[in-house]
């Protein structure tokens, strides 16, 4: 599986971005979905994710209620939108899949608010 994740760029606080994250391979519906970010100098943190069958959505307290994950299986493809952007959310985003042939990763997109 590889995940190749896009999106990112320079927005105003307050603004709103998409970011997508296209999936290779079969199976999609078979895996639990999720967004990560890794904020400079800082580790890599859960953000969102939507779990494979019930399409469960999970949020960190950072973004509850200002993002929102949500995944479209015909298209192998997760989202996150991402609304009243703060300065605090800049970071890399991160795509995973997790699911019954291991864990995987997208390369990050770069999402930079400005305030």
């Amino acid at each position: 599986v590889q995940l190749q994740a896009s999106g990112g760029g320079l927005v105003q606080a307050g603004a709103s971005r998409r970011l997508s994250c296209i999936a290779s391979g079969r199976a999609f519906v078979s895996y639990t979905v999720a967004w990560f970010r890794q904020a400079p100098g800082k580790e890599r943190e859960f953000t969102a994710a939507s779990r494979y069958g019930t399409g469960r959505t999970y949020y960190s307290d950072s973004v509850k209620g200002r993002s929102f994950i949500f995944r479209d299986n015909a298209e192998n493809t997760v989202y996150l939108q991402m609304n009243s952007l703060k300065s605090d959310d800049t970071g890399v985003y991160y795509c995973n899949l997790n699911g019954p042939r291991g864990v995987y990763w997208g390369q990050g997109t770069q999402v930079t608010v400005s305030s």
